[in-house]
This record gives structure tokens, C-alpha cells and sequence, in this order.
């Protein structure tokens, strides 16, 4: 196998991916994510490369801002000469490096954001998206939540494009299971600056036998300890978006909610021998379990080595049309991208919040594999017209 040292030896020029990425805005997330590409580009690199050369990431903070990011995509392209782009965090912000990317022409491969517009009514041949997008969540969390007794729902989202999505397809998806079901309001705050006390107060007059969660972060956080405080979990069940990530769930701790169903991963728990794997390869480089981000993160390498393997080029043109139905590994196990809306089928798990030991985690947890959760081929085409 070839060292990184003898492959710069060979007078080739690294592989350079430029990654764009919210690494001041949302560090809970984004900086695992970081440290999970950075550990899958060692051991790329470790293994001989990619195509015979070594593979470096130029990484920039878009600040959680399309105009920060657009700016870094156009040095990433013009002054870095990046073969790729790849990245995002939030979805407004993925959605202008795609169009960055249709209009420039480059491969840009969405690690984070979950706007089903990526791949659906704004997707196009240079973008790809690795993480289970907001209709395969909501697709998961109603097989659960179309079980419960409730046919009341309320709904809290932050007011952009995720949130927006994440609520749209829920209820969509759950009234087609259960037409008895109404929505008796939606609460929108903006994003990162969520009035807690306001909102838990607003969803308590609505009387709602069940709501719907798609905070995150911060506002997550502020929600829950509101909502404790103010009875407004008492006797309701909650379904949450994202909910049982670690770099969410965990800082939690002792005020976790009990019962939530989630998605998210129960890195506590023995899931396989190829995530203990993972998560052993993870603690020893950084002395710390991984998180979420740190499976994005690394899967987004692999999902960008094996087809570029396979195809044994990086021609744009070929890239963006030869990636479909190509596997790659995940710590969550094998994937592939679809050819049909550029979608990866990487999965995510389901499962239910509780406090064991003073700690936050996910119980009761089963994977949903992302190929099941996705609409059928006719319907693709209805939902992305470029087909």
C-alpha cells in the first residue's frame, strides 16, 4: 500500500474536495462532522488514496449564511481549482451552493442538509445528497406516530426552509395513514432564537393530544426546559426530528424528555460489528465517542471515494451522471446512491428518549434502512421534473 508520502512522491496533484460547512454557527453538530471526514480522509489516504493520489479537503465556514457560503464556493472553485464541492449544514444554504454548482457546472455532493428541494423540485444531474432527507424522516417517525391514540397534533419548527419541509411532509404522510387526525396549529419560530416560554404557552391553548418537534440545538433545549417547567408534556406524546442525535439528545442530560420517539443514534448501545468498528477507530483518534455528525462526516468520504473509484475519473460530466447506483460504506452500513433523484440510501435509527443513569439516550431503537422510507419511482418523477 501506498504511504501519502510516496503518493506526493509520484509528482501527481491531490484530489481536492472543497467542503463548505456551518463550523461557527453550529459547532454541536458541524465540528464532529469535521472530525469524522478528517478521520476517513486519513485512512484514505492510509490505504494508497484515491486513483493513485492523495486526497485533501480545503474546508470553509459559511456561517450559517448563502452569501458566505456562495463566496466560498467561488474561491473553492476559481482560486483553490477544487475538483468538488460537498458540505452544508442548513438547508437554505445547501440549496444555494446547488445552484452554485448547476450554474458552474461542478459536483456538489450535500453532506447535512435535508430539504427534500435538493433532489426533488430543485434537483439537477451536479447534486447528490448523502443524509435521509425530511420526507424519509417524516416517513419513519409516522409509521410510529400513526400507532398512537392521538388524533389531535400541534407542530413547532423553526421558520426556514427544514422546518417548513419537515412539517409539511408529516402531516401530509400521517393524514394519508390516519385520516381522523387534525392539526389544530403550528408554532414557527425563527430559527436560533426561539421565545420558549411563548411557544410552550401557544401550543398548551391549542390542547393538542400530541405535537410534533423539528427544533434542534439550542432551541431544543430552551423548548424542553420550557415545556417541563410548564406541564406541557404531561399526558402528550412528542415525536421529534433529530432528536435522538447525540450532539441534541446528550447535553439534555437529567432533563431529557421521557418517551419522545425519535430519530437519531444510539451510540451508547452495541448496533454491529461495523459501527463498534467505527466508533472504536473514532475514540481513538479523538478520545471521545462519535456523534451524529461524525458518521456524516465520515460516510461522506466513502460516498464520494467508491464511485470515483469505480468510474476511475473526475470528469465532472461523468461524475454527475455516473454516480448512480453505486455503492459505498457507511458506519451505518452499505448504501447506494439512486440514480433516479440522486438520493443516498443511508438510513438513520427510530427510537424513543429516556434518562438512564443521569444520562440522556435512545431506547427501543431500530434502524429504518432509507430505500424503504422513499416514495416509488412514479411518483419521483412527478416530485422532480428534470427527470
Amino acid at each position: 500500500m501506498l504511504s501519502p508520502a510516496i503518493i506526493r512522491a509520484q509528482g501527481t496533484r491531490p484530489i481536492r474536495i472543497g467542503e463548505i460547512n456551518s463550523y461557527s454557527s453550529a459547532p454541536a453538530f458541524t465540528l464532529p462532522y469535521r472530525r469524522g471526514w478528517q478521520l476517513a480522509v486519513e485512512q484514505l489516504n492510509a490505504r494508497g488514496g484515491l486513483l493513485g493520489r492523495e486526497v485533501e479537503i480545503i474546508s470553509r465556514d459559511d456561517e450559517g449564511k448563502p452569501s458566505v457560503a456562495l463566496r466560498a464556493a467561488e474561491e473553492l472553485v476559481r482560486r483553490n481549482g477544487v475538483d468538488l464541492l460537498a458540505g452544508a449544514y442548513l438547508s437554505h444554504v445547501g440549496l444555494a451552493i446547488s445552484d452554485f454548482a448547476r450554474q458552474h457546472r461542478i459536483l456538489f455532493v450535500a453532506s447535512e442538509p435535508l430539504t427534500d428541494a435538493l433532489v426533488w423540485d430543485q434537483g439537477h444531474r451536479y447534486c447528490y445528497r448523502l443524509r435521509p432527507s425530511t420526507y424519509m424522516l417524516a416517513a419513519m417517525l409516522v409509521e410510529e406516530a400513526a400507532q398512537l391514540k392521538a388524533t389531535r397534533w400541534a407542530t413547532i419548527a423553526p421558520n426556514y426552509e427544514y422546518g417548513q419541509s419537515a412539517v409539511r411532509w408529516f402531516m401530509h404522510l400521517l393524514r394519508s395513514r390516519r385520516p381522523d387526525v387534525e392539526f389544530v396549529g403550528s408554532q414557527w419560530p425563527p430559527l436560533g432564537s426561539i421565545d420558549a416560554g411563548a411557544v410552550v404557552n401557544a401550543l398548551a391553548q391549542q390542547n393538542p393530544d400530541a405535537i410534533l418537534n423539528v427544533t434542534f440545538g439550542p432551541d431544543l433545549a430552551r423548548f424542553v426546559r420550557q415545556g417541563h417547567d410548564r406541564g406541557l408534556f404531561r399526558g402528550r406524546s412528542v415525536v421529534s426530528f433529530t432528536t435522538g442525535e447525540p450532539e441534541y439528545l446528550h447535553p439534555l442530560g437529567q432533563d431529557a424528555p421521557e418517551g419522545w420517539i425519535v430519530t437519531g443514534y444510539p451510540v451508547t448501545e452495541v448496533l454491529d460489528d461495523t459501527n463498534d468498528g467505527f466508533i472504536s477507530a473514532y475514540a481513538a483518534r479523538y478520545g471521545e465517542a462519535p456523534t451524529m455528525g461524525s458518521v456524516v462526516g465520515h460516510a461522506l468520504i466513502s460516498s464520494l471515494a467508491a464511485p470515483i473509484e469505480k468510474l476511475g475519473t473526475l470528469d465532472t460530466e461523468k461524475m454527475a451522471d455516473g454516480f448512480g447506483n453505486i455503492g459505498f460504506d457507511t458506519p451505518f452500513g452499505r448504501a447506494i446512491w439512486r440514480a433516479i433523484d440522486h438520493q443516498s440510501t443511508m438510513g438513520t435509527f427510530v427510537g424513543r428518549t429516556t434518562v438512564r443513569n443521569g444520562k440522556a439516550v435512545m431506547v427501543d431503537w431500530k434502524y429504518r434502512d432509507g430505500e424503504a422510507m422513499l416514495p416509488p419511482d412514479a411518483e419521483i418523477r412527478k416530485l422532480r421534473p428534470a427527470i
